[in-house]
């Protein structure tokens, strides 16, 4: 996240942590090169619109933990990242809620023209409500009438990058002085619930059109969402057993809308402790622990349940001071994930387990541990890959390079090099643009202004 606090809250004080630079040019060119050396198919940017309010119902605890606040726009990094690298990808965050799609096709053409193809979108509707407020609204849109919403926010999107200009509008003939021919450039005669956009799109197509289209939602409707949108879906699942129902459900999705099983990507977060050894693996674990904040821990919390958890001792009991049942459910999954089936948990040991690396699971150990760890959870699951959050950074990320990356090469589970092409041509290999079975690709040229 363009912040100096993502998923572990207090960690940017560790004195190999570079976090508090996130706000320099060479931060986050440096990153990118550790990220294409170590062959990673995208780097994911998460983003907010609004601050963790919820705990205490102010801001007092998030500013000073830093706890996803302040925060930056991630699109504005792309560019940089892209100058320095030629294969990674980058899948960046934007909402649905607060900014019309006439504007935002043409910053998602812009990026996916000036990284040659490599862009990605990552879909949220929004759960803040202190952005919904800060954006002149009470609150935010119900839940399942946010994804109404995206739905039609989506159709708009691909009327303009797929159903507006011909792949041969350009013409760029220096005899004529013809540039464009406007014969080939459409209107897409939008009118909806919530937008009217009449006119044509104003950027030429980029080589994806469309740039690949990541989602992250678990609810019932949100599944639905994915299952005729995304390309690539986030999911956070603590164990095995979870993320298996969570990867059938994904893929039931996305055949119930008329695609294929494996049409989807999905990636699992997980955050890797790495040394070399067990030993030294562990001893880092316990010390990144040591700086955890677990009232920013709380903050986050209370932001992503709604719950505020200021108004609990650390000592409360879940279960019995604490009622509610999304969060017991949470704590029995967190339980079995660390193996811990003794007495309920805390407050406090809540906080400790979302203070390194959030509500995912750790792995921790030597490069083989942690790299033979990844390769069964993909063969238990299904699961297509990782998305790997970190400790201190770039620190965690140039361990994973360092240490992992060899280590699943020799268990013949991941490249040796990139492929060529596109984002969507190297996650897929077929081709640049979206699918024929995919829902935006029915808005395509002569089918836009009809539909």
């Amino acid at each position: 996240m363009n912040c100096v606090v993502h998923q572990s809250p207090g960690l940017w004080r560790h004195p190999e942590d570079r976090a508090r630079d996130y706000n320099k040019i060479s931060y986050w060119t440096h990153l990118a090169k550790v990220l294409e050396k170590g062959l990673f198919d995208s780097i994911f940017i998460a983003d907010v619109l609004g601050t963790y309010d919820v705990y205490g119902s102010t801001n007092e605890i998030p500013l000073s933990a830093g706890a996803q606040v302040p925060v930056n726009d991630p699109f504005l990094l792309v560019s940089a990242m892209a100058a320095v690298t030629e294969n990674l990808g980058f899948g960046i965050t934007a909402g649905t809620a607060y900014e019309h799609p006439y504007g935002f096709a043409r910053r998602l053409a812009t990026l996916d023209h000036l990284t040659e193809g490599r862009f990605g979108w990552n879909i949220v509707t929004g759960y803040l409500p202190s952005a919904a407020r800060n954006f002149g609204h009470e609150d935010q849109m119900e839940h399942d009438t946010r994804y109404d919403h995206a739905d039609e926010y989506l159709e708009v999107i691909y009327k303009l990058l797929e159903g507006s200009w011909e792949d041969d509008a350009v013409v760029a003939d220096r005899e004529t002085g013809v540039f464009v021919d406007p014969s080939k450039v459409h209107e897409i005669k939008h009118e909806g619930r919530w937008f009217k956009v009449p006119g044509i799109a104003i950027t030429e197509p980029s080589k994806q059109r469309t740039p690949v289209l990541f989602q992250a939602g678990a609810s019932k409707r949100g599944l639905q969402f994915a299952g005729s949108n995304a390309e690539a879906v986030f999911v956070n699942s603590p164990t095995k057993e979870i993320l298996k129902e969570q990867v059938t459900k994904i893929r039931d999705a996305a055949e119930a809308a008329g695609r294929n099983r494996d049409d989807i990507r999905i990636y699992t977060m997980l955050t890797p402790i790495v040394a070399e050894t067990h030993e030294a693996a562990q001893a880092k674990f316990e010390e990144y622990k040591s700086y955890a904040d677990l009232n920013g821990a709380l903050a986050l919390l209370s932001g992503w349940t709604g719950i505020d958890f200021s108004e609990y001792d650390l000592d409360d009991v879940i279960g019995e001071d604490v009622q509610s049942n999304a969060i017991q459910s949470s704590v029995e999954t967190f339980k079995k994930a660390s193996g811990d089936t003794g007495k309920p948990w805390t407050i406090r040991q809540l906080a400790e387990w979302i203070g390194v690396g959030g509500f995912g699971p750790t792995a921790v150990g030597t490069g083989r541990e942690v790299a033979e760890q990844l390769v069964e959870w993909v063969s238990e699951t299904g699961v297509d890959g990782f998305n790997l959050a970190y400790a201190i950074t770039p620190g965690t990320f140039e361990d994973v390079v360092e240490y992992v990356v060899p280590e699943l090469q020799a268990l013949g589970a991941y490249p040796e090099s990139y492929d060529e092409g596109t984002l969507r041509q190297k996650l897929f290999g077929q081709g640049d643009r979206l699918p024929e079975r995919h829902k935006g690709a029915s808005f395509r040229v002569g089918q836009a202004a009809a539909v």
